[in-house]
């Protein structure tokens, strides 16, 4: 759609963009600016209706006018909530594009000024998320093969109410830190294989300042990492533990690390539990957790910048099928000593997920763990693709996630956590099995298994994001493809 968007001070735009609620009331400044009359009439017309991302045009003749205002709808006023911007700055996106608009001037700040103790520049970070997720380039892998390229151009955006243009310039920076991780997302599994992983976190670190370690091969034997030596080991595709970390000069001296762990399968045939009817199409984003953590760590380290440490551990193999994988009916002893019947090796994250719980606990002695992962279909029944699924039975922790879910906009719903759900993962054979053949509550039994690798007293959350990591449709600042989910959210809970 663009090659780039970007906040400019100042320049001539080829449209100016003004807001209306859904009363229709022009504010003073936009009367103002209304020199011909040209801007009400419009707003007369039936069809503008100041439904949020409604859009309408007219063209000013008076003199200085601007040759072409876009009338954008923000809905209706007594219920205006920020987080609708994301959309309207969708919209607004995608008619300049149709419009072939390189230059927009955004005098939005006028109208949204009018609702009483609405945050400006919350309001303007919302737009500019809009505007930067919509901008996401999702022709990476565009070959020859369909004709031509469409050109391209940059966005420029202009915003002459300050706190507007400063939440904006936050917002497309978040986007940025996003779409990064939508890129990982994207890259298919023949390129985007465990040791680009790890060398995209190896860049990452260099280009930021983060501490990247990679911990592969004899390492892994070491530290008892046993969940990615099984999973992994029957592809070519060695499996790896990476651990970024995030340390500013004015930490407190002996600060606890907030840890942020991603489920990181970069393919999932479902090894030996193959799976069947063409259900291996997408497992490339197996890896979106892990995704996601990435991208929250570029926005720790560019823009949220907390006076905290923070450590990322991404559980990375790929489960594919050998001689060498693991069956159905092995069991194996993790590094805290609990021991795992295996049912199906197509509930292979839980078990690398598992290893880093258990490191996070042991090594880093964090005062919290939130864990993202693509983990069950069963979440997406539950929740469909509207909230992702969220364990925590850590009061703090929870209200921690609560004000980050309502800043940035992604969702997640609590789920219960229960021993009645331990209990139903309790094997005959060992401790634990990691898939019980019932299907009953099936996404809690993927947070109940994990809860045997977290030590009582650490604070933990996990949330399913199997439900909202793609976007199936393009629709307001979506394109079709991954999210990013998960990014925005951590980076908001570390900035507090």
């Amino acid at each position: 759609m663009f090659n780039a968007i970007r906040l400019v001070s100042r320049q001539t735009p080829s449209a100016v963009v003004v807001g209306i609620f859904a009363d229709k009331k022009l504010d003073p400044a936009t009367k103002k600016l209304d020199t011909d009359g040209s801007i009400a009439r419009a707003i007369d017309r039936v069809e503008t209706s100041g439904e949020s991302g409604k859009i309408a045009e007219c063209y000013p003749t008076a003199k200085n006018a601007p040759a072409r205002v876009i009338i954008v709808g923000l809905g209706k006023r007594e219920s205006f909530q920020p987080s609708s911007l994301r959309s309207v700055a969708g919209a607004l996106g995608r008619r300049a594009a149709a419009n072939k608009d390189e230059r927009i001037e955004l005098h939005l700040g006028p109208a949204l000024e009018t609702i009483p103790k609405l945050d400006i520049e919350h309001a303007g970070r919302c737009l500019g998320e809009g505007f930067g997720l919509l901008g996401w380039k999702n022709w990476l892998f565009k070959g020859t093969g369909h004709g031509d390229a469409p050109k391209r151009t940059a966005l420029n955006i202009s915003c002459p109410t300050a706190a507007l243009a400063s939440g904006i310039e936050v917002g497309l920076a978040l986007a940025e830190s996003t779409n990064f991780a939508r890129d990982l997302s994207e890259t298919p599994p023949n390129i985007a294989t465990t040791g680009y992983m790890a060398e995209a976190a190896r860049k990452l670190a260099k280009k930021t300042g983060l501490k990247c370690t990679v911990l592969e091969g004899k390492d892994l034997e070491r530290e008892k990492l046993i969940g990615h030596i099984n999973v992994g080991k029957a592809s070519e595709n060695k499996p790896c533990m990476i651990r970024l970390e995030y340390r500013p000069k004015n930490a407190r001296k002996n600060a606890k690390p907030a840890v942020l762990v991603g489920k990181t399968m970069t393919y999932d045939t479902g090894g030996l539990s193959l799976k069947i009817n063409n259900g291996m199409v997408g497992m490339k984003r197996d890896k979106d957790g892990g995704c996601a953590v990435l991208g929250a760590m570029h926005a720790i380290a560019t823009v949220i910048k907390p006076n905290r440490p923070v450590v990322a551990l991404l559980a990375c193999a790929e489960n594919s099928i050998s001689d060498e994988a693991y069956r159905p009916d092995d069991v194996i002893t993790y590094r805290n000593g609990v021991t795992v019947e295996v049912t199906n090796t197509d509930a292979e994250g839980r078990l690398v997920l598992a290893d880093a719980l258990i490191w996070a606990c042991e090594v880093e002695k964090p005062e919290f763990i939130v864990d993202l992962a693509t983990l069950t279909g069963g979440v997406i029944t539950a929740l469909g693709s509207t909230f992702a699924g969220m364990f925590c039975e850590d009061e703090k922790l929870r209200e921690k996630l609560t004000r980050a879910m309502q800043t940035s906009g992604e969702r997640w719903w609590r789920l219960p956590m229960d021993q009645e759900y331990r209990d139903m993962m309790k094997s005959p054979i060992a401790d634990v099995v990691n898939s019980n053949p019932n299907r009953k509550a099936h996404p809690i039994q993927g947070a109940a298994f994990l809860s045997f690798f977290v030590q009582p007293k650490v604070a933990w959350a996990h949330i399913d994001i199997a439900g909202v990591h793609v976007s199936e449709s393009d629709s307001g600042c979506w394109v079709k493809g991954p999210t990013g989910w998960g990014v925005r959210l951590l980076a908001d809970l570390l900035s507090e």
